[in-house]
């Protein structure tokens, strides 16, 4: 996309604001443009070009007026004499706080540049609790910084993408946002490993190339089989991204088994079609067994919501069918920042909402912020455990899905669930099938613990043994209870 000017961002904005707010974002705009005058981007672009950017990234998902005046003031505090008593003063307390939310500390806070990128990491995480719209902000910020990445000299090149990689991308994604988590795992792969990343890509292109009659012809009888029981449908080919096959290839030796390499998304009116339609696809292509997920009924801890079943398609491919509404699609691209689209100015309050009811990576991410005193340990959590690879495992008792790391025991899972009644657990059954304490979790186990009022715990060294740093400080806050 290439950079858009002012007249561009007013004329989005104009079709879903009310004139006093296009007014104020306006004022913002000038007031941004100043403070950044007789400064340049690296790539020779006037400094103003940046925060323009990033306000027209979040006014294309529809967002208020205070995110986009934070948008185009989000680097003033941090790189000119403004603070955030002046912004308040001069536009509202929510400006303020979503500009010095998205706001670097100062590095003569810190004496290395590490402690200082640290606290700052923390800061953005942690930045959610005060308003969701913070790490959207900075999304689009990181965003735009990594499609101009190539102006940057090579060090600060493989230092951005590794951030974005181990942290940024994560972000995304628990949020909902695929769309921006696909982009930038793509372009950070492109840095930092840049022979994979090429090889990636000239295997999905001509992938793409070799589906595209197969997907279309597959779409035509899909859509055409609703529309004989009065669905309609729109239905979008899918190929894996470049970031997606890459790390599939790290573990297999070709893409013969992945799953979900080729999909179709269909968008359908509403929940009843979803199912009806699921039924129909699989009277004209045979389902592969054991690859049907309802994340309608049992969303993802994202949010992410569509039935999904692997079929048997032309030419003897295995296509992957994606059903939901079209409020489940654009929240399946985009989060909880499609929630703009859906309810304009009020949509902070919904989003916010959600993600403290529903997230479990936001109660994940408070608990952790509450807990560890070093940045360091906290960005390590972050990295092990928040945003390193997760299983999923079912509490049988309730149908809830529960995100663990890999290597989870049940200790981690009992403690999740109640940490009440975890000391006393005794053993569980998995799967219909009894196991010992020391069963290591696996994907989509059925969990169901036992426990045993008169079991006095933790009597093992389990602090040693769980993986998650929540319930290791839980037994080691037991086990100094106990000795008391």
């Amino acid at each position: 996309m290439k950079n858009p000017t002012i007249d561009d961002l007013m004329t989005l904005v104009n079709t879903y604001t009310k004139e006093e707010d296009a007014k104020m974002i306006m004022h913002a705009y000038k007031d941004a443009k100043s403070l950044h005058s007789g400064v340049y981007r690296q790539s020779g672009d006037p400094y103003i070009s940046h925060p323009l950017y990033v306000a027209y990234l979040m006014a294309l998902r529809y967002a208020d007026r205070d995110t986009i005046c934070a948008c185009l003031l989000h680097d003033t505090i941090e790189d000119t004499d403004i603070t955030k008593e002046d912004i308040e003063k001069e536009y509202n307390k929510d400006v303020a706080i979503l500009t010095d939310g998205v706001s670097k500390i100062s590095r003569l806070n810190f004496s290395t540049k590490q402690e200082q990128n640290m606290a700052n990491i923390r800061k953005l995480s942690v930045g959610i609790k005060t308003d969701v719209r913070i790490p959207q902000i900075k999304l689009a910020d990181r965003k735009h910084n990594m499609r101009t990445l190539q102006y940057k000299r090579y060090e600060k090149q493989i230092e951005n993408a590794k951030e974005t990689m181990d942290i940024m991308a994560p972000t995304a994604n628990y949020l909902g946002d695929n769309e921006t988590q696909v982009e930038l795992r793509d372009l950070s792969l492109m840095y930092l490993e840049p022979d994979t990343y090429k090889y990636a890509k000239e295997t999905r292109e001509k992938l793409e190339e070799k589906s595209k009659e197969c997907l279309e012809e597959m779409s035509e009888i899909i859509k055409n089989a609703l529309k004989k029981e009065g669905i309609t449908s729109k239905i979008t080919p899918r190929i894996k991204s470049i970031y997606g096959i890459s790390n599939y290839l790290k573990e297999h030796q070709n893409l013969a088994k992945m799953n979900d390499l080729l999909a179709l998304k269909i968008v359908v009116e509403d929940f009843f079609e979803c199912y009806q339609s699921l039924g129909l696809i699989h009277r004209k292509f045979k389902p592969v067994p054991g690859k049907m997920k309802d994340y309608i009924c049992s969303p993802k801890t994202n949010l992410y919501q569509s039935l999904h079943t692997t079929v048997y398609g032309l030419e003897g491919r295995h296509v992957q069918a994606q059903i939901r509404t079209e409020r489940m699609h654009k929240i399946a691209a985009k989060g909880l920042s499609a929630y703009w689209e859906f309810y304009h100015e009020n949509a902070k309050y919904y989003m916010q909402e959600e993600l403290e009811k529903k997230s479990q990576f936001y109660s994940y991410l408070i608990d952790a912020n509450e807990t560890i005193t070093s940045n360091q340990a906290f960005v390590n959590c972050l990295k092990t455990e928040l945003f390193a690879k997760h299983i999923h495992v079912i509490h049988d008792q309730t149908g809830e899905v529960i995100e663990l790391p890999i290597d989870a025991c049940l200790m981690d899972f009992a403690y999740r669930i109640d940490e009440n009644n975890a000391p006393y657990l005794t053993n569980a059954i998995v799967n219909e099938e009894e196991v010992s304490l020391n069963y290591m979790l696996k994907n989509e186990d059925r969990v169901k613990i036992k426990t045993d009022e008169n079991f006095i715990g933790p009597c093992r060294d389990w602090e040693k043994e769980v993986k998650t740093s929540y319930a290791k400080r839980k037994i080691k806050e037991l086990k100094t209870s106990n000795q008391k």
